[in-house]
């Protein structure tokens, strides 16, 4: 991660020790939608029954936690896409609270009931075993039995990581934040080192939580995801 990454890591970590008691990403009720999707936003292309297929399989930063329909990761990133001249179709498969159990446990489900198999997965999942205090031998090993499973499937990955809050302790810090470089390499993923880059720490790009990503926030997040993904699919990009 460059130093700009390390920064940005530090002061996340350094919010979520102060809002640790939420327990976890985006695990509130039901949470209403923004009504900030904008009435003039640009018309989407439709997009082509046959075209590469890319699943963002994560927790609420993936969701579209209190966002409106058009502003979350998932349109956000096809929207991105589209504007290289890059055609796919990216599938939300974020859910709010969820852990690496919980998501190890669901994508047999969600491969399974993909339309078409997958050009891609996104993969964005520990952020809610770090609030939990979850050993992170458990996180890397379900991290690595997705990974394994997605192998088999023969399905690209690019891996995005998250970081230990400092009050975690050094010790824990440096068993969960080696977990998503030593799981890239291990599995030759595409790894985006950390999820907030150059989000954190910016009440403009950031809902009232101080965790998650406004939709100005998730525009970044896909500023720096985007050439990973074109890079990652077949064709053109």
């Amino acid at each position: 991660m460059k130093t700009a990454g390390w920064r940005s890591a530090l002061i996340y970590g350094c919010v979520i020790a102060l809002c640790q008691p939420l327990a976890a990403c985006g695990s509130a009720e039901a949470p209403a939608a923004s009504t900030n999707d904008q009435g003039d936003a640009k018309a989407v292309a439709a997009i082509p029954a046959n075209a590469p297929l890319v699943i963002a399989f994560g927790d609420s930063l993936y969701a579209g936690y209190q966002l409106g329909p058009k502003e979350g990761l998932a349109p956000q990133l096809q929207a991105a896409l589209a504007e290289d001249g890059v055609v796919a179709r990216v599938q939300n498969a974020g859910v709010s609270g969820d852990t690496t159990a919980a998501g190890r446990q669901r994508l047999t489900y969600v491969l399974d009931n993909a339309k078409t198999k997958p050009a891609l997965v996104l993969l964005g999942l520990g952020g809610n075993d770090m609030l939990r205090g979850i050993d992170a031998a458990q996180t890397r090993a379900n991290l690595d039995a997705m990974l394994a499973e997605l192998r088999k499937r023969e399905i690209p990955v690019l891996l995005t990581g998250m970081i230990a809050a400092p009050n975690m302790g050094p010790d824990y810090a440096k068993k969960f934040n080696a977990i998503y470089p030593e799981l890239a390499a291990k599995y030759e993923a595409s790894l985006y080192p950390f999820i907030l880059d150059n989000v954190v720490g910016k009440p403009d790009l950031m809902l009232g939580d101080h965790i998650h990503p406004n939709a100005k926030g998730v525009k970044v997040v896909v500023e720096g995801l985007a050439p990973l993904v074109e890079d990652a699919l077949p064709g053109p990009g």
